[in-house]
C-alpha cells in the first residue's frame, strides 16, 4: 500500500475513533449506565488508538540520530 492508502486509512480509523468517544460520551451521560456496553466501546476504543498508531509508525521513517 502506497502512503496515500495509508492516510486515507489512518483518517477513517481517526473517525472512527473520534466516533466512538462520542458514543461512550452519550452513553455516560443516560441516566441508566450500561457498563458492560461501556467497556466493550472503549476496548474497541483502544484497539483503534493501537492501529492508528501503528500506521502512524509506518508514513514517519525512522530517523536515526
Amino acid at each position: 500500500m502506497n502512503d496515500d492508502g495509508y492516510q486515507q486509512q489512518l483518517e477513517q480509523l481517526k473517525i472512527e475513533h473520534r466516533d466512538l468517544d462520542d458514543a461512550i460520551t452519550a452513553l455516560t451521560m443516560q441516566s441508566v449506565v450500561d457498563q458492560l456496553q461501556i467497556a466493550r466501546l472503549k476496548k474497541k476504543k483502544l484497539i483503534l488508538k493501537d492501529r492508528i498508531m501503528r500506521l502512524e509508525d509506518q508514513l514517519v521513517p525512522d530517523i536515526i540520530a
